[in-house]
């Protein structure tokens, strides 16, 4: 299989020489031109099978040499680079069926993903034009029936289980070489990407290569791997077919070996729950108890886990940790010391007990309630405080494993001590707040929307306000509002009654009054007085 790399660029072709793998992705010939005429030569006298071409050169655009390709008939899979994220050429790019339009700058790993699906394309469609006379595309139907197959079986376990006799039907009307009393085994794979994993900003070709790491790992004599499907968003669960014994140590260690290359390749960390061997009559029920085990476990990241020890241990009701002492370490400012004991209890309970999420929701309720009342005790709004997407975010994920639950602790706990040290700095919050007014001078600015801004209790504010400047917070408002006012009725034309709203007063009258009263004269009579 060729592959041709057409750009005026030279240090890009030489970067896409010696930088993709191209043994790896079983390319035998790497062809390459820096313009479309030599591209059309190359193509003309040697079989070419991926095209990585960019789109502008001075010399014909790389969109005129694809329609070239596609006019003259040729079954070339194109990837179209550019510099520019431009809808038009992406469109045209569609319109002529090329493989994947990719944005420089270039990042390799992931466009080694992208030639690789490109180079199964090609030989797919090699393999199709061969085998048409070879009954290829009956093979090929099978394939679908076995996807349809175990797709439904697995879609169906998790509301209403399959029954065997049910299961026994599909099989003999689908002509499935399966038999009722062959073993299986169903395991669940949980995908934590990391945040610059291909996870957070290319699913898809995340999916992709999960499905390449698993294939290269799952391999062995006595199993054959059914089915491999995503049943919920970085939730996997794939089908094991025994030929001997169930072999519960291989399956740890290929889970193990998965893991590694999960970490090491996909950037995510993993976790692997493995379901008990069943006959093949029983796997519809123990595909849904793996669902729903996998839905109330706490997991740990990294880490393997067998549904029989799960069925053995017996559940304890929750037993919190020592919220005293936790208490303490927030009044000391120690939040580091605050995680790791908290961290420590929660490890503590996964290695003498499964960790449920019924728990661990208890848990959180325990360590949120103490630390919002350690922050109404030093009157600071929670409620504000924690309403960022952050906050909400790490709320939300902190069930999914003990390593997201530790992650919510450390935010909330750090973000209560640091706020904490900060309103403890009277100057601080009271600069904060006169900054604050005198910019938005024209906005509300009642205590309480000023607390709100700030976090505070609006009684706590307001005394902090009067005990740093001597004032109260209405009256330095209303001064910073007049002497804006005065500012503009010296420096610009607009109206008395434009001024007024400027600066916050709808009211006219009212604004008048305590104009007259600060600088004793009327609006109208300073600005004629300024004239």
């Amino acid at each position: 299989m060729n592959a041709l790399i057409v750009d005026d660029d030279y240090f890009v072709i030489k970067a896409l020489e010696t930088r993709m793998d191209w043994r790896t992705l079983q390319i035998e010939q790497v062809y390459t031109a820096d313009n479309i005429a030599q591209a059309r030569d190359i193509i003309t006298h040697h079989p070419i099978h991926i095209l990585i071409s960019d789109i502008d050169m001075p010399q014909g655009s790389g969109l005129e040499l694809l329609a070239w390709i596609r006019d003259q008939g040729y079954d070339i899979q194109a990837i179209i680079l550019t510099n520019y994220a431009d809808f038009n050429y992406a469109q045209k790019a569609i319109e002529l069926q090329s493989f994947e339009y990719f944005l420089k700058p270039i990042e390799f790993d992931k466009l080694m993903l992208i030639i690789q699906k490109a180079v199964a394309r090609a030989k797919e469609h090699q393999s199709n034009e061969l085998a048409k006379q070879e009954g290829y595309f009956w093979k090929k139907n099978q394939v679908k029936i076995f996807e349809h197959f175990w797709r439904q079986l697995i879609n169906s376990s998790q509301s209403f289980p399959m029954k065997p006799a049910d299961i026994a039907l599909a099989i003999d009307e689908q002509q499935l070489p399966y038999r009722m009393e062959d073993t299986f085994h169903s395991l669940l794979i949980h995908l934590f990407p990391y945040n610059n994993s291909m996870g957070i900003t290319d699913k898809g070709l995340f999916d992709y290569a999960i499905i390449n790491v698993w294939n290269e790992t799952f391999q062995s004599s006595t199993f054959s791997v059914e089915a491999i499907m995503e049943y919920k968003e970085y939730n996997w669960i794939a089908i094991v077919r025994w030929s001997d014994s169930p072999d519960h140590q291989t399956m740890e260690e290929l889970c193990t070996s998965f893991i590694v290359k999960a970490n090491q390749y996909l950037k995510a960390d993993a976790s692997c729950s493995i379901g008990i061997a069943v006959a093949l009559g029983r796997i519809s029920q123990s595909i849904k108890q793996l669902v729903s085990i996998n839905e109330e476990l706490a997991k740990s990241r990294n880490q393997i886990f067998f549904v029989e020890q799960y069925e053995r241990q017996l559940k304890r009701d929750y037993e919190p940790p020592n919220l005293q002492r936790l208490e303490e370490l927030l009044y000391q400012n120690k939040p580091a010391e605050f995680v790791e004991e908290a961290s420590s209890y929660l490890r503590g309970y996964v290695e003498h007990q499964v960790l449920d999420k019924s728990i661990l929701s208890l848990f959180r309720l325990d360590i949120t309630q103490l630390v919002y009342s350690f922050l109404k005790s030093k009157e600071i709004l929670t409620h504000r405080l924690y309403s960022g997407k952050s906050y909400e975010r790490l709320f939300a994920h902190a069930l999914h494993s003990i390593e997201n639950m530790e992650e919510y602790i450390a935010y909330l706990v750090e973000t209560a001590t640091e706020y904490r040290e900060f309103t403890k700095q009277s100057k601080s919050v009271v600069e904060e707040v006169k900054q604050y007014i005198h910019s938005h001078i024209g906005d509300d600015l009642s205590r309480n929307s000023l607390a709100e801004i700030i976090y505070l209790n609006p009684d706590y504010l307001a005394r902090v306000f009067k005990k740093e400047t001597g004032i109260s917070l209405g009256s330095y408002i209303t001064q910073a509002r007049i002497a804006a006012a005065k500012h503009l009725l010296e420096t610009t034309t607009l109206s008395v009654y434009a001024v007024a709203k400027k600066v916050g007063y709808a009211n006219y009258s009212y604004f008048s009054k305590l104009f007259k009263q600060d600088v004793g004269l009327s609006p109208n009579e300073y600005k004629k007085g300024v004239v």
